[in-house]
């Protein structure tokens, strides 16, 4: 077969979740880097793309391949690591700790964050002519789209005070769900084609119907302040980032972690 039945592929998320539990702190902060890096720059190519056309699905279309470069280098996401990491501590394996589990997350979020915002700035740079007010006829008019797009999903989630709130924290656990199927997708082909097709779908998926992604949105939404937004940072956390992190971790490990551990991963057979 050219995929991991589901078996063996429980086998694997866990192998994979311990091996980032014992991870040195370097490389995770470089892999952490990368991914945020990566990721985003994809999304402003995506945002580019759309402006470009008027069209979404063009930019679905063609963001995931960030998503499938950072993981062929096997570099780190928070969404990711909030799948897979908790999964050997609930299998019971040897020296890994909830701690672990915590500190992964930490330093992934903090370095998909650095990541993400050298991204802004380069980005921000080149549209403005290093920030001179201009905008670069090579780029579509961002300004417009940026302010929409951050407005709307800030203080348009505030507009509706908890409900707008629980919103941003459902469409992060879809979000997740459909990105972490990407994840595994990554583990159970055999193929780099398979990889490719596996992890694509998944992404374009989540990017058409505008979930909710903690590290793209680290992106989103300063890039957005860059280019003239009404928001605070205050706002794009309490408001975005905050819901979206909750329900990324609902969705990664709760509606695909979980359920393939607890369906498939029988411990004596395994070992």
């Amino acid at each position: 077969m050219d995929y991991l039945p589901p078996n063996e592929l429980a086998k694997k998320m866990i192998e994979a979740g311990e091996e980032k539990l014992f991870m040195s702190t370097k490389d995770t902060i470089i892999r952490g880097i990368g991914a945020g890096a990566l990721l985003t720059l994809a999304a402003f190519f995506a945002l580019t793309v759309i402006t470009k056309t008027g069209s979404l699905i063009f930019g679905a279309i063609l963001f995931p391949i960030g998503f499938i470069m950072l993981n062929m280098l096997k570099f780190d996401l928070v969404t990711g690591v909030f799948t897979l990491a908790p999964l050997p501590v609930i299998a019971g394996n040897k020296g890994c700790t909830w701690a672990k589990v915590f500190r992964n997350w930490f330093l992934v979020f903090c370095s998909n964050f650095v990541g993400a915002l050298f991204v802004v700035f380069l980005a921000s740079f080149s549209v403005r002519y290093g920030y001179s007010g201009e905008t670069s006829e090579i780029f579509p008019a961002f300004h417009k789209l940026l302010a929409k797009v951050g407005e709307g999903r800030t203080l348009g989630f505030e507009k509706y005070g908890v409900m707008g709130w629980l919103t941003c924290f459902v469409r992060g656990i879809m979000c997740n769900w459909m990105v972490s199927m990407g994840v595994i997708g990554a583990i159970y082909a055999r193929s780099s084609i398979g990889k490719f097709f596996c992890m694509w779908a998944p992404i374009m998926c989540f990017f058409f119907m505008v979930f909710e992604h903690a590290v793209v949105n680290m992106f989103l939404f300063p890039f957005a302040m860059t280019m003239g937004a009404d928001i605070t940072i205050p706002e794009f956390f309490i408001w975005n980032e905050i819901p979206t992190v909750l329900g990324n971790i609902v969705g990664g490990l709760g509606l695909v972690g979980l359920p393939i551990y607890l369906t498939h991963y029988k411990k004596g057979k395994a070992e």
